[in-house]
């Protein structure tokens, strides 16, 4: 299993949990943040490969969470 560490995109930051899983559920944009893995680079759910566990940094970065593979398939729009 691969890990990527990225943060809220365009200078946004989420309080919450809830706020977090909003935005990626509505396919807003993260930025990866991992540097040997396209740092620098935008990733939203459409994006988020099959393999890949999201660890995002909120919270002015002192707050993770993980969103896991099968967490991508939820209230997945085609």
């Amino acid at each position: 299993m691969k890990w990527l560490t990225v943060v809220p995109a365009y200078g946004k930051d989420y309080k919450s949990q809830k706020e977090v899983l909003e935005a990626y559920h509505s396919g807003k944009d993260f930025l990866i943040s991992d540097v040997s893995h396209r740092g620098g680079s935008y990733i939203s759910k459409r994006e988020h490969p099959e393999d890949v566990h999201l660890t995002v940094r909120y919270g002015n970065g002192m707050r993770v969470h993980v969103i896991k593979p099968a967490e991508r398939l939820k209230n997945l729009k085609k």
